[in-house]
């Protein structure tokens, strides 16, 4: 009888330990996370993505499986990739910029993905509008207004006539913001002039094949140009072309001004859609977000070292001044 009772208890205590640890298990979700290249703002957004999981409460190591995988700027690794994630079976996949989110749709209908980064995920055909798809996507996009961006030219190089751009022509991102300057800038007296960097190792060249033919060179958020930028800055610096971007990393790295979006906030915004998502919403029922805090970064050195004078209302309206 007492040896019924102590089996009996046994039996009682682990169907106890079953009950407590069986929803610990079924709170256990998966997070793949992977981009085309490795530059500060990509990075930026990666590790705004999971702070705000953390925030959420889902942290790398207890209740989150976090994997992370640059395709290092090659579009054939971004498919490899993809592949490899999608087979791995994650609870959502999150595609940094353009070429690795066209990776990821392409090659599954099931698995929420999350894009970030995408300039136009339209274009791109990830979505079909920025209302909710009624697919397995969403995500948010670094869409920026380009008359912003050109006002901006003008009050760095206020002369300047014919503006050069290096990108990769294989970019999507890249060529909808192409396409759209070679429209806008004429309406402002300008005329875009414009240099193709198919890799990263081009774009040094393409730079170069713009001296004497410009007056300053814009550059986008294209994936190539921003892993390679400083030798876009040497060009600048050598051949005293002022160099205005949009992505505010880059003044670090030697441009004179950019007025773009925080990436770290954009990665952060993306992790709170990332999480919504895990808490078992629809990603095509959730809109696709832009972010509308842009920051201005001027770089007073870098306008001294390519002949350009910032105006004082600029610096003063600076939101950082990098020295």
């Amino acid at each position: 009888m007492k040896l019924a009772q102590s089996l009996s208890a046994v039996a009682g205590a682990l169907a106890l330990s079953v009950s407590f640890t069986a929803p610990a298990a079924a709170q256990q979700k998966s997070v793949a996370v992977t981009a085309i290249v490795e530059h500060p703002a990509l990075d930026a957004v990666r590790d705004g993505v999971k702070e705000a999981l953390a925030q959420a409460g889902f942290v790398d190591g207890k209740n989150l499986k976090w994997q992370y995988q640059s395709a290092q700027g090659n579009t054939g690794t971004a498919a490899q990739i993809a592949r490899k994630f999608i087979g791995d079976k994650p609870d959502v996949i999150v595609a940094i910029a353009t070429p690795s989110a066209q990776a990821v749709v392409a090659a599954t209908r099931q698995i929420p993905v999350i894009y970030s980064a995408v300039t136009d995920p339209v274009a791109a055909q990830l979505v079909p509008s920025m209302a909710p798809s009624g697919t397995n996507v969403s995500g948010v996009s670094d869409l920026l207004e380009l008359g912003r961006q050109i006002e901006l030219i003008r009050q760095v190089v206020p002369g300047a006539k014919r503006v050069g751009m290096v990108y990769n022509p294989g970019e999507a991102n890249s060529v909808v913001v192409v396409k759209q300057l070679r429209e806008l800038l004429p309406k402002s007296g300008m005329t875009l002039v414009e240099a193709a960097a198919p890799r990263t190792v081009d774009v040094g060249s393409a730079a170069r094949s713009l001296i004497g033919k410009v007056d300053v060179i814009y550059t986008s958020t294209d994936n190539n140009v921003v892993s390679a930028y400083e030798a876009l800055v040497k060009v600048g610096n050598d051949a005293k072309i002022p160099l205005v971007a949009s992505d505010t990393d880059s003044v670090k790295r030697g441009a004179i001004a950019a007025l773009g979006v925080n990436y770290r906030d954009l990665g952060m915004q993306t992790g709170r859609m990332v999480a919504r998502v895990l808490g078992g919403e629809r990603p095509g029922n959730i809109a696709s977000e832009t972010s509308s805090r842009l920051e201005l970064y001027v770089n007073p050195g870098a306008a001294a070292r390519q002949g350009a004078k910032l105006p004082e209302a600029l610096l003063k309206s600076a939101a950082k001044i990098v020295e």
